[in-house]
């Protein structure tokens, strides 16, 4: 085949991690022993929804305490500010003395701020009652119970009694090399590489077992450092996951298409030879024999290799029998060779010696 350019999606392969996009610990905001479990294990929750029950009887008398303290606090300064009305106009006629008047209108504003003081106390008792119902911060799915049922939870250690993942939408993490990175930029700034939309960079999913997932995500991260152990970049996509297929802790392998590269080549990929730390094709030189041709391969789309470099339009590659060839071996192009069979009957013998295109 002849070698010629056109531009070809920029794809880049990655292996990458899955991970929720929020994850919340549902802890015990209340000391007290647990009575029931409201949840199914492993299931999808609601935020709000409530996941255990804590024996509320201890918090439900503070609470009531709480309440019957608040009365006696409004009666007492019920009583007080009558007081300080009654000696209002006595004070003005010198019944009583200033001093009186005085003691009781702070008498009267102390047993307001009781109430007060009171009044956030009863708050209080309403909240640690409320706690003994723990539901769920967030949307997603429920784990594992670490508590069950007749377990003493505590405020002060803050029990873990479950986590929480949001699977829907899920995250996919993975680096790609600070030099990786730095030769996209340069391309997109020198125009070899055409981004379609810079907010918006696609990236597929394959599974493990090499099997694609339905749904494509986008690039919503990338850092602004580099790993000084690894000299990688850390990227992220969001994927649509409305079915679950995708579970936090996976391993995957994600097929990033930065836009598309102006002028790229692609060839089939039975004409290239993979080595252990090279990769190289057969080509025909000026002579019309073979040549061992080095080059550098980029991410593999369909059937076909793009080559990073080492090809030039023009070259003639080699796709069949490239494993008997040697170097140096005269070839004939398919179609040179085809003419020549025609106008030359006798020419059987020889074209059939020689390796095709």
């Amino acid at each position: 085949m002849t070698v010629t350019q056109a531009d070809i999606p920029n794809i880049v392969e990655l292996p990458g991690r899955t991970e929720p996009v929020r994850v919340a610990e549902v802890r015990a905001r209340v000391t007290g022993i647990v009575q029931r479990r409201l949840y199914e294990e492993g299931s999808d929750v609601r935020a709000g929804q409530a996941l255990f029950r804590i024996d509320p009887a201890e918090l439900r008398a503070s609470y009531a305490q709480a309440q019957a303290s608040l009365a006696r606090a409004r009666a007492t300064a019920k009583n007080a500010q009558a007081v300080v009305n009654r000696y209002k106009p006595l004070v003005s006629e010198n019944a009583i003395s200033q001093q009186e008047y005085d003691a009781a209108v702070a008498a009267a504003g102390e047993a307001n701020a009781n109430v007060a003081q009171i009044k956030a106390e009863l708050q209080s008792a309403s909240l640690q009652l409320g706690y003994t119902t723990v539901t769920a911060p967030i949307a997603g799915r429920a784990g594992r119970a670490n508590v069950t049922e007749g377990a003493l939870v505590s405020q002060g250690e803050a029990t873990l009694m479950t986590r929480i993942e949001q699977l829907n939408p899920i995250y996919v993490t993975f680096s790609q090399a600070a030099d990786n990175i730095l030769e996209l930029r340069r391309a997109i700034s020198e125009g070899k590489v055409l981004l379609n939309d810079e907010d918006k960079i696609e990236v597929s999913l394959k599974f493990s077992d090499g099997s694609d997932y339905p749904i494509k995500g986008v690039i919503d991260f990338l850092d602004n450092s580099v790993d000084e152990n690894t000299g990688t970049v850390s990227l992220r996509a969001t994927f649509p996951n409305p079915e679950h297929l995708l579970l936090p802790g996976e391993f995957v392998r994600a097929r990033i298409t930065a836009g598309q590269r102006v002028g790229g080549i692609m060839i089939p990929q039975k004409a290239v030879v993979v080595g252990a730390t090279s990769a190289t094709v057969f080509v025909v030189n000026k002579d019309s024999a073979v040549e061992v041709r080095p080059v550098k391969l980029g991410s593999m789309t369909g059937k076909s290799w793009i080559i990073e470099s080492g090809l030039k339009p023009g070259d003639q590659v080699i796709l069949d029998n490239i494993q008997k060839l040697q170097p140096g071996m005269p070839v004939q192009p398919r179609k040179k060779a085809e003419a020549a069979k025609k106008t030359s009957p006798g020419s059987d013998q020889t074209n059939s010696a020689s390796k095709k295109l």
